[in-house]
């Protein structure tokens, strides 16, 4: 099997359950296929064997860390955290839509707190504030639209050092100030700015959720709510 391997803390907990499961036989003949230098990292520890992720990938299953996951729909966030050299949202956008199957993982508080958040935005570095301004007007009273800065604190211009992604793009953070009602509205929105390259939302069906409290995990998937919907309709 191809697995692509998550970000994140979840992500590096299976990383290494994992590694522990090819140490004991449990598992074998699979290989893994990064999202972030940090899950290269741990997946090279681990010593589970690794590839690069180019666009004929064929990725049985992929798991990741979820900034944001929408209830039912299970259409999800990523790219809250701060990126390292090197790391790409596009990329790692790109192997978890690539892959057959899908599990996201998230703990239950940020679960029922999903009605609000930040969105990270990918733009062309030129004119980046129009592109800013088009955001923050189509959102205007709901959110705020900050520039992401590679270090130091953050503030609207992205401070003296405005991150600059290994694609040559800035990081906008559309910080929601009021409830998200659609993550696929939200998405659909940005893409029709002028400027806007990319966005950290992800819609896949089908999706697999795992929820973590502290006393137990859950399993929840897109598949039966939409058979349920469509059953209504």
């Amino acid at each position: 099997m191809v697995i692509g391997l998550g970000s994140g803390p979840a992500s590096g907990m299976a990383i290494k359950y994992m590694g522990q499961q090819l140490r004991a036989g449990a598992l074998n003949d699979i290989v893994g296929i990064p999202t972030s230098v940090s899950s290269a990292s741990e997946a090279a520890k681990a010593g589970i064997p690794l590839d690069g992720y180019h666009e004929s990938c064929q990725i049985d299953i992929a798991f990741d860390d979820a900034d944001i996951i929408e209830e039912e729909t299970l259409v999800a966030v990523i790219g809250q955290r701060r990126l390292q050299g090197g790391e790409s949202i596009i990329e790692e956008k790109n192997i978890l839509i690539a892959a057959e199957k899908l599990v996201f993982m998230i703990t239950e508080r940020k679960y029922r707190e999903t009605s609000e958040g930040s969105v990270p935005v990918l733009v062309q570095p030129l004119n980046w504030m129009d592109t800013a301004e088009e955001i923050d007007d189509m959102f205007l009273g709901d959110a705020e639209v900050w520039r992401r800065p590679s270090v130091g604190h953050a503030d609207p211009l992205g401070g003296d050092y405005p991150l600059i992604t290994k694609e040559g793009h800035n990081v906008l953070d559309l910080i929601f100030t009021s409830p998200i009602t659609s993550l696929a509205e939200v998405a659909e929105s940005l893409y029709k700015i002028d400027g806007v390259v990319e966005h950290g939302v992800i819609s896949k069906f089908p999706c697999i959720a795992v929820i973590a409290s502290d006393n137990e995990l859950q399993a929840i998937d897109n598949v039966a709510t939409k058979a349920v919907g469509a059953r209504a309709n």
